[in-house]
């Protein structure tokens, strides 16, 4: 009995054409890399929004703070403190809406100074103290003026008044 079940199994082994067992190969190596790279998209996306947008999530949605998220906004006037090793530094960054203490631990950009616009990556403390990995300044030489939606919003029409 075990005979005729093995030499049916080869039977069927042998009966498979190659093209087909290309074709499932193909299938699985297809799948697997989107699965990988769908869980890769998963895990390293962040949120791109004003401090005010980060507002509305948190107090709709309480998990999301510790969560990556990358952050547009202007730095407030006279609120940046450096550490004395220069490596640390504190500041404000708000929408006009909305204002928010950051921490960055690194190098600054050159072109970080008070009134900037910037774009901290990071993560939101409980705490509401965005504690940032990255940190980009913009510079007025190098980027296009910002995007319509914002001129009307408060902090903007601040700074634009002081400069």
């Amino acid at each position: 009995m075990s005979r005729f079940i093995q030499s049916q199994s080869i039977a069927y082994i042998q009966a498979v054409k190659p093209r087909t067992k290309f074709l499932i190969g193909g299938a699985l190596v297809i799948g697997t890399a989107g699965y990988l790279a769908a869980s890769a998209i998963k895990d390293t996306g962040v949120y791109y929004l004003t401090p005010g947008e980060l507002s509305a999530k948190t107090k709709t949605d309480p998990t999301f703070f510790e969560t990556g998220v990358k952050v547009g906004a202007r730095v407030v006037n006279g609120s940046i403190v450096r550490d004395p090793g220069g490596r640390q530094v504190a500041f404000k960054m708000t929408d006009g809406a909305q204002t928010y203490n950051v921490v960055y631990r690194g190098i600054t950009p050159d072109t970080f100074t008070d009134g900037v616009d910037v774009v901290v990556e990071g993560r939101l403390g409980r705490d509401n103290t965005f504690r940032a990995t990255t940190l980009l300044a913009k510079c007025a030489s190098r980027y296009e003026n910002a995007p319509d939606k914002y001129k009307n919003t408060p902090g903007y029409k601040q700074a634009e008044q002081r400069a």
